[in-house]
């Protein structure tokens, strides 16, 4: 046993001895023995605690998940069926493919929001603002478990709880907000609204945000009031600028990007718009590098191209003063977008044969405009903008009527 022995010195020499007698040497190896096997059960216990907390932790996950969705259920339960009673569309953030008609008769809050008609003001407010709580709450509540448990679940199975549950979570989320975004304005509202009230829980994720600057686009087209368009646009766009920091080479991030810029544009200087033009081309192009079988970038250039192609005397002397290489593109370069489009997708939208119509009308090809005419008439009036080809076309038919 070390430093058990001490030297004593005897004349000239040194003798060693014992500092603790036969008896007490033996009481201090047992007692070391005693921490040892005490240690070693203390460390099996460590590792059974352990993983018991582990399975509680993935336990706790899962009950709060279950938990968030059943509350979902039960608000869809509670408030579907006054809303098919009072004959109006569906204003819950939970709204489902498969529920909820078209409402023509809309009213419109301050922050742009359509709500239901069927109750008082107060109590539409009050209901929506009770509901986001319950989201805001839930979903931080599983935020906190998620960080709480990380400690205690090894990285693999980490990912193997959290992400299996959030993809999940996060596809039906997605999926529902495609199908709105396709809807009518009442359904594009309540798109806007669902994905509003998850940001929360998939802020971080790139599918969930260019979706989020989509459904400002959306809202940007629907609203009347040009304050309420420009601050649309400008959140949109500062919603993609962040997914753009960290997803360079998502096409549908750079695409969107390129809208709400455009959109945005429409409420400024003729200088400012020029300057958005330089910046919309950049973008569609790089959309189109990284996804060249989507036929909406080839449209969005189409259109682009036909604008360059008809910019009028101050604007072409305004680009020119402000950069060395003005915008340039010729009615044969958006026709050629054009013509890509139904290429990819025959009959992708009424305003995509209008255009067509209009460029070989422009140069001079009358009867291939009569062509497309025609078949933009077969297409239905799905968008505003396809409202509006629709008064176009009327307008082409009329002169040459005439």
């Amino acid at each position: 046993v070390p430093r058990l022995l001490a030297p004593v010195e005897v004349g000239d020499g040194a003798a060693y001895a014992p500092l603790l007698t036969h008896n007490e040497q033996v009481d201090v190896l047992e007692r070391l023995d005693f921490v040892v096997r005490n240690i070693a059960e203390l460390r099996k216990e460590v590792e059974e605690l352990r993983n018991s907390l582990q399975h509680l932790a993935a336990e706790i996950v899962g009950e709060v998940r279950s938990h968030l969705e059943e509350t979902q259920k039960v608000t869809r339960r509670r408030r579907f069926p006054r809303e098919r009673r009072d004959s109006t569309g569906s204003s819950s953030i939970y709204f489902t493919a498969s529920s909820g008609a078209a409402n023509t008769d809309d009213g419109e809050s301050e922050g742009g929001y359509t709500t239901a008609n069927a109750e008082s003001d107060y109590d539409r407010e009050s209901e929506r603002e009770s509901e986001e709580g319950e989201d805001e709450v839930s979903c931080e509540t599983v935020r906190t478990v998620r960080r709480d448990s990380l400690d205690l679940v090894n990285e693999d199975e980490t990912h193997l709880i959290l992400d299996s549950s959030l993809e999940e979570g996060l596809g039906q989320l997605l999926q529902q907000a495609d199908h709105l975004h396709n809807g009518d304005e009442q359904e594009k509202r309540e798109g806007f609204q669902l994905l509003l009230n998850n940001k929360l829980a998939y802020a971080d994720q790139k599918d969930f945000l260019w979706r989020l600057a989509r459904a400002h686009s959306d809202m940007c087209e629907i609203t009347e009031d040009a304050d309420e368009k420009r601050s649309y646009a400008s959140d949109g766009k500062e919603e993609i600028e962040i997914a753009l920091q960290k997803w360079d080479q998502s096409a549908e991030c750079h695409q969107w990007y390129a809208i709400l810029c455009g959109q945005l544009s429409e409420h400024e200087s003729i200088q400012k718009r020029i300057q958005t033009g330089y910046v919309f081309k950049e973008h569609i192009d790089k959309a189109i590098e990284l996804k060249p079988e989507d036929p909406k970038s080839y449209y969005l250039l189409g259109r682009w191209c036909y604008q360059v192609s008809h910019l009028g005397w101050l604007e072409k002397k305004t680009a020119s003063a402000l950069f060395e290489a003005p915008p340039t593109a010729t009615v044969q370069d958006a026709l050629q977008n054009f013509l890509r489009v139904e290429e990819l997708s025959p009959g992708f939208s009424k305003a995509g044969r209008v255009y067509i119509a209009k460029c070989y009308k422009d140069l001079g090809n009358n009867s291939a405009a009569v062509l497309w005419m025609n078949l933009a008439s077969e297409l239905p009036v799905n968008t505003k903008e396809d409202a509006e080809s629709e008064r176009e076309l009327e307008e082409m038919r009329s002169v040459w009527e005439e």
